[in-house]
C-alpha cells in the first residue's frame, strides 16, 4: 500500500505562522474514477497572500478551514488518467491540494510543457506571479517611456517581475528590498537603476528622493505600512499607487493605524487602486505570451529560491516573511 502525506491547517496562526499551524496526516494514494487523472507534486507555491486566507475573515476567496487541507498553486504530474483530454506524463498546473498525490478531473488546470527547465516558471515569471506583475503594471500603472517607477518587495517574486517590465517600456526603476545583497541583485541581474535597503535606512522619504529627485510617477506596492507613506511623500501629480499587497501587515494582530493620504491624493490628483490577478482572468493567455515571449528573448530573467522535500513546504511558506527568498519561492517534491 503506497501513502500520501497531506498538509492540514492545524489551527489559525496569531500573528507570524509557526510550523504548529500545520498538521501532517497519511492517507492511502487514491485512485481515479471515470473523468479524473491521479496527480504527483511535482512543484508547490508559497505565496504571501496564503496567510490572509488562514484569518476567519470575509475577502476576496474563503478563507481555509481548520483541519482541512491547504491549497496553492502547484505543477502536478499525471501518473494515471481515466481522463481523455490527458495521459499518464502530462504535466498539469492549477490551485491544488497540499498533498503527495490527489485526483482530479482537471477542470480548472492547464497543461503545461514537461520541460524540466521550465516546469517550476509556470508558478513563478509565467504564472499567477508574472501575471500579477504584468497586468498591474500594464491596466493599473498605466506606464509611459521616461516615467519613475519605484517598486517596493522588489527583490521578491512579483517586485521583480514588475521592475524588468518597467525596464522593458522605458522606465527609470528604482527597488527597495531588506538586505545588501537583494539590492545589488536588483541591478546586477535585474537592471534596476537604483535600490534602497530599507534596513539601513533612517528616513526612507529622503532615500527615495536621492534617487528620484522628480518624484515617482508610479508606485507599485508590495509592502504597504511606513514604505507606502515614504512613497506618497514623492508622489508626482497625476501618479499611480498600485496596491498588489501589504506584507508588513500580514502578521499584525492589532490594527495599524498610520498617516491619512487623503489631502495628497486630492492635492496631486493620484490615483490608488488595489487588485487581485483574478480581476484579469480572461486577459491571462495574452499575458503568458507575452511573458513568454520577453523570457525567450532574454528581457524578462527567471529568479527562484527553490526549497525541496514536501516536508519543507510550511517552513518554506514561513520564510517568505523573513525575506528569505530572492524572487519566486517554490517547493520542488520530487
Amino acid at each position: 500500500m503506497i501513502m500520501s502525506k497531506t498538509i492540514l491547517l492545524k489551527n489559525r496562526p496569531q500573528g507570524t505562522p509557526q510550523n504548529s499551524n500545520f498538521e501532517f496526516i497519511e492517507e492511502e494514494k487514491p485512485s481515479p474514477k471515470d473523468g479524473e487523472v491521479l496527480l504527483r507534486t511535482k512543484y508547490v507555491s508559497v505565496d504571501p497572500y496564503l496567510r490572509g486566507r488562514m484569518r476567519d475573515e470575509k475577502s476576496y476567496i474563503e478563507p481555509f478551514e481548520i483541519g482541512a487541507p491547504i491549497a496553492s498553486a502547484i505543477v502536478a504530474e499525471v501518473v494515471e488518467s481515466n481522463n481523455d483530454r490527458f495521459e499518464k506524463g502530462d504535466f498539469l498546473t492549477g490551485s491544488l491540494e497540499w498533498k503527495e498525490y490527489q485526483t482530479s478531473t482537471a477542470e480548472n488546470l492547464r497543461k503545461v510543457s514537461s520541460d524540466e527547465n521550465s516546469l517550476s516558471a509556470n508558478l513563478g515569471i509565467l504564472g499567477v506571479t508574472g501575471l500579477t506583475a504584468y497586468f498591474g503594471l500594464d491596466r493599473i500603472g498605466e506606464p509611459k517611456e521616461g516615467e519613475t517607477l519605484l517598486v517596493s518587495g522588489a527583490a521578491g517574486a512579483v517586485g521583480s517581475v514588475v521592475g524588468q517590465i518597467g525596464k522593458i517600456k522605458g522606465l527609470k526603476v528604482i527597488g527597495i528590498a531588506g538586505s545588501d545583497e537583494k539590492v545589488e541583485l536588483l541591478k546586477s541581474k535585474f537592471g534596476f537603476d537604483a535600490s534602497i535597503n530599507y534596513n539601513k535606512t533612517e528616513d526612507l522619504a529622503a532615500a527615495i528622493k536621492e534617487h528620484a529627485p522628480d518624484g515617482i510617477d508610479i508606485y507599485f506596492d508590495n509592502v504597504g505600512s511606513y514604505t507606502l507613506d515614504a512613497a506618497m511623500k514623492n508622489i508626482n501629480r497625476l501618479g499611480r499607487v498600485i496596491n498588489c499587497g501589504a506584507i508588513s501587515l500580514y502578521n499584525e494582530t492589532e490594527k495599524p493605524t498610520g498617516p491619512r493620504l487623503e489631502t495628497t491624493i486630492v492635492k496631486q490628483s493620484v490615483k490608488m487602486q488595489g487588485f487581485i490577478v483574478s480581476n484579469y482572468q480572461e486577459h491571462f493567455p495574452e499575458g503568458v505570451k507575452q511573458l513568454s515571449q520577453w523570457l525567450n528573448d532574454g528581457k524578462l530573467v527567471k529568479e527562484e529560491t527553490v526549497v525541496e522535500g514536501f516536508d519543507s513546504i510550511p517552513q518554506a511558506f514561513i520564510d517568505l516573511f523573513e525575506g528569505k527568498n530572492k524572487g519566486k519561492m517554490v517547493v520542488k517534491i520530487y
